[in-house]
Order: C-alpha cells, then structure tokens, then sequence
C-alpha cells in the first residue's frame, strides 16, 4: 500500500443552521484520485476548502504529510496545490507571467522559476501560447492554466474543485487527460464533481457525498456491488432461439434468461467475463447472434439507490 498522504477526520461546518459537512472522513494515497461525487450544496467545496487550511472547521482533523493542516498553517500548506472553482488568473499577463508571478508567491524565483514555468508550460499543453495574454484564452486554456499554477510548487497533493465546469467537451477531455497523466506520475489528487463520467473515468475511489455526508465510499467496483446489482445482456439472434434460451439458462453466472421479440434478454454476474461463454452456448445450441448490447449498474445507480434521486436531478 502507498502512503498515506491526505487524511480527513470527522469534518464539520456548520452555517448558522445549517450543518453543511457532518463527520466527512476519507484519507487519499499517493498516486491515488480520490473523486468527491455528489450534487451541487452537497459540502463537496465547503469539504475541500477545509482540508487545504482555507476555511476554519468546527470539529475534526486533517493532516497533509503527517502535518496538520488549518487555517494558520502556512508551512504544512506547502504541500497542496488548490484549484478553485473560479479562475485565479490575471487576464492582462501572459501565461508565463501569470506562471511565474504565481511562482514568486510560492517562494520560487530566478532561473529555477523560469524553467519550473517551462516544465509546467509543456505539461499543461500551452508551450505555444506561453507569450499571449490569457485573456485572448478559451475557458479551456483558461483551467488549463489555472491547474498549472496549481503544480508550480510540486505539492505532492492536489485539490481540484470541480475544473471542468463551463469549458466545451474538447478543452473537458484536454483537462482529463492532463489530470489522469499526473496521477500516474504519483500525485496524490483529490477531485470534487457533479460529473457521473468524469469519477468514472478519473477516480481510482470515490466518496459519495449528499446532505454533508459520505453515504459510502470505493472503487466503482466496491460501489455498484453495494446494490447488488446484476449486468444486463441483450442478444439479437437468428435460429433457435427456445434452444438457445435453455442454453443460456446453464452458462455459470445467469441470473435469469428469456426471449422478446427475437432477443435474448439475460441478467448475468460480471458480463465481461460471462459474454464468451454466453456466446458459445448460443453458438451450440444452433443459433447465431447478430448483434450485442451490454448495460452495467454504473455510479448513477448507485447513488440512486443511495439518496432516492438521480444525479441529474439532484443538481438542476
């Protein structure tokens, strides 16, 4: 197992009335992309700016390194890199300058800064455009940048609050790749969305988040399991198809298995591994299968079945 470095313990805040974060534990390793899925005022930003020292909490502990962090801990914040949710750019610099202005906060200078800015130049996709005002940017660039300053520093984590909000599909998947290719580099990334395929294409583990509470957290895999349910598996066939039915029925792993109209509708344990087998007794049983649909419970299913109500709806 990696090492620890982010741990979060029993947060809390509360606004007046309103208790926005009730006891939020998780803790993320290095090389690790912890994903924060949950509808819009669910404490995803109020958890995240916590846990960087930005806003004071009113129970619980979070340590980056084996160092505390809160609001006063100017030293143990030099391991975090944060990325808002609003820009933090000055739209009249370049992209180098808003780099290295960035970089004499954080205490770099002279030529160790200029080459760091090259390097995250170059990371970021804007070696290009370094020179040109980021006013002249797309909203894209724009995060793109925004996550560079955010590296400036080499913090061994990362807090990245919902990036991709308002950009166009291009520049989200440029944003996505760039933060996947850090993870592997051995980041320790923690990643808050309303975006259900942006957790499952990122996130090595996510915490579902709703009400201020984690309703649980895993891999995608551990989470679909928590409903038990199975993959569904649709076969366009031509032949027999009562035989193939009977044959399908035998396959390990099948819940259940009928035809309409001239499908095979199969309810299956692990589809990935089931299909080959599905196919060959189909094969057997003097059919042919002309076409192939495979539905997986996914994360959307999950947190219906956590909270009641779709992700979808939940943030409209």
């Amino acid at each position: 197992m990696s090492a620890v470095v982010l741990s979060a313990r029993d947060l809390r805040k509360r606004y007046g009335a309103l208790e926005a974060v009730r006891g939020v534990s998780f803790e993320i390793h290095e090389g690790e992309t912890y994903g924060l899925l949950g509808p819009n005022g669910a404490g995803k930003t109020t958890t995240i700016s916590m846990v960087c020292g930005l806003l004071s909490r009113d129970g619980g502990e979070v340590t980056v390194n084996g160092n505390p962090i809160d609001v006063g801990a100017v030293d143990a914040k030099a391991g975090i890199g944060f990325v808002p949710q609003e820009l933090a750019i000055y739209p009249d610099l370049s992209a180098r300058e808003n780099l290295e202005f960035f970089g004499r906060l954080y205490g770099l200078g002279g030529s160790s800064l200029r080459a760091r800015a090259a390097e995250v130049l170059e990371l970021i996709g804007l070696t290009d455009r370094a020179k040109d005002r980021t006013s002249t940017f797309s909203g894209g660039m724009q995060r793109r940048l925004n996550i560079g300053i955010g590296l400036l520093h080499r913090p061994r984590l990362l807090l990245l609050d919902e990036p991709t909000v308002g950009v166009d599909p291009q520049s989200r998947n440029a944003i996505l790749e760039s933060i996947a290719a850090l993870g592997r580099e051995g980041l320790a990334i923690l990643y808050t969305t309303h975006y259900m395929e942006e957790a499952e294409r990122l996130c090595d583990r996510v915490g579902i988040i709703d009400g201020g509470e984690i309703r649980a957290e895993g891999t995608r895999h551990e989470l679909v399991a928590l409903i038990g349910k199975e993959d569904e598996v649709r076969l366009a066939v031509t032949g027999n198809v009562g035989a193939a039915v009977a044959a399908v029925q035998a396959v390990d792993g099948v819940v259940r298995a009928g035809a309409k109209h001239g499908d095979l509708e199969i309810l299956v344990t692990d589809a990935s591994r089931a299909l080959p087998r599905l196919l060959d007794a189909v094969e057997s049983a003097g059919a042919s299968v002309r076409g192939v649909e495979l539905e997986t419970p996914d994360l959307e299913a999950v947190f219906l079945h956590l909270t009641g109500r779709a992700l979808r709806d939940a943030t409209e």
